[in-house]
């Protein structure tokens, strides 16, 4: 499973369809054996431990409490459907267990996407993202579709190894059939499907910023806001061309916390209106803000909101503003899916923990509960779908953008919190799966990592680094 992941080259995805097999063998023995319910988890817990250890080891650069804590409970959590699936062979007869696995496994990452403690980042159909001429049927069936897949084979895999000696010959050939006709179908759909949607040009910034030592307050070599805008500022007008109809600025570009009620009388928010847009009539901009809401009073105040004598109650978001023009009120959106731990405190705790630090914000962020679709007047063409970092490997949250009228998913990202390491390019090919299954176009701009475009066929057509 490691071994097929994205974070190694293409070719080595096949691997995905062999890697629960030995898992499967295991469990075999295990039962042939008459092992206990403890002996079962333990093993399977090991398993599933390595895999997620291996895959997802660079989130400790982040936080090392929270890259620990994703590697041991969501190990944990994938247990639960192969314990189902054992329980449901003990009782049903082993061809009912086998085929209620892939359907437990399935519903595990469909509840996965939609809890508190989410981090679907291991969801078996991403394990096709490095390839995505293989799964163009995603338009269809989301992500999940892929999970399905890889364990469907993985199954037949396995019954043709363990039922060799005495199943009938051709019985072999029902994983290449399993593997191939996907493939042949998503080809075709490759093929035929044209892209749809207007033209316009669009530009990406990287600023390169490193968050530990350049970006925020405190750090060892820290960059004043005033030259971090600046540098900005000209990187974008070096860049610019008369074609130009948006500008993407990756996420927390502007750190310092901004009062949304205030925001287009800042002092920097005139410097872009003046210095960049008014330039460039006809140009938009999306960038990344933290923001600040207040509210009049208890009453109105949301479940993650905050209270200081001097402000009353609040909420901080992290925060997509987008500037239609030169002289529109800026538009914002919050960021919805929320980094459990870091960004969000779970309901149950919000009272006893929201003051204190996790390593990412003091406190929850706030959030929104609909899919913010931003229109420029000047290039009424451009519907924009502001997705921020860890929202963009959240395919049904994805396609609520297009559901809304969006025809270009912009991600703006921070991915330098996990240094050199494989989570750059996962987050960047993750990003292509959105572009499968809304086939929409992807814009991707981050502070550090990758930056790109990808077509409607997953395809990266340009990319840093």
């Amino acid at each position: 499973l490691w071994a097929g992941w994205p974070i190694h080259a293409a070719p080595l995805t096949f691997l995905l369809f062999l890697g629960f097999v030995p898992y499967l063998r295991l469990e075999q023995v295990l039962t042939a054996q008459g092992a206990k319910r403890g002996r079962v988890f333990a093993n399977t817990y090991f398993f599933l431990l390595l895999w997620n250890a291996f895959t997802t080891w660079w989130v400790s650069y982040s936080t090392l409490g929270g890259g620990i804590a994703a590697v041991v409970l969501n190990a944990a959590l994938m247990c639960l459907p192969l314990l189902a699936f054992r329980r449901t062979k003990e009782h049903l007869g082993a061809k009912m267990g086998y085929f209620s696995l892939p359907i437990y496994w399935v519903a595990f990452e469909q509840l996965h996407l939609h809890w508190d403690l989410t981090w679907p980042w291991l969801t078996l159909g991403n394990g096709f993202a490095s390839v995505p001429g293989w799964v163009q049927w995603y338009e269809y069936t989301g992500f999940l579709g892929g999970s399905m897949w890889v364990w469907g084979v993985n199954i037949l895999v396995f019954w043709a190894w363990s039922g060799r000696r005495h199943l009938p010959y051709w019985t072999n050939t029902w994983p290449a059939l399993a593997i191939g006709l996907p493939i042949i179908t998503s080809f075709g759909l490759g093929h035929t499907y044209q892209e749809k949607g207007p033209a316009a040009e669009v530009l990406v910034i990287q600023p390169n910023i490193d968050p530990y030592e350049e970006k925020f307050p405190g750090t060892a070599r820290f960059i004043a806001f005033d030259e971090q805008l600046r540098r900005l500022l000209e990187r974008t007008e070096q860049n610019l061309t008369p074609q130009t109809h948006l500008v993407l600025w990756p996420e927390t570009t502007l750190d310092e916390t901004y009062f949304e009620s205030t925001f287009d009388r800042e002092g920097k928010v005139q410097r872009i209106r003046q210095e960049l847009l008014a330039r460039h009539p006809g140009l938009s901009l999306l960038t990344g803000i933290t923001s600040v809401v207040r509210y009049p009073d208890k009453e109105h105040a949301t479940v993650t909101a905050r209270h200081r004598d001097d402000l009353g109650y609040y909420d901080v978001f992290n925060t997509a503003a987008f500037f239609p023009d030169a002289t529109a009120p800026a538009q914002f959106y919050h960021k919805s899916r929320l980094v459990p731990g870091v960004e969000k405190i779970p309901p149950v705790l919000t009272g006893l923990l929201n003051n204190i630090d996790l390593g990412g914000v003091a406190g929850s962020y706030g959030s929104q509960e609909e899919r913010t679709v931003f229109r420029a007047p000047t290039t009424p063409a451009i519907k924009l779908a502001p997705i921020i970092c860890y929202e963009s490997i959240y395919g049904d949250f994805i396609a609520q953008y297009a559901h809304n009228g969006a025809n270009l998913l912009g991600i703006i990202t921070n991915d330098g919190w996990w240094s050199d390491s494989p989570g750059h390019e996962q987050h960047l090919v993750y990003g292509a799966l959105r572009a499968i299954e809304t086939r929409r176009d992807v814009a991707r701009s981050a502070n550090t990592g990758i930056s790109g475009f990808v077509n409607q066929h997953g395809e990266i057509t340009q990319r840093t680094g």
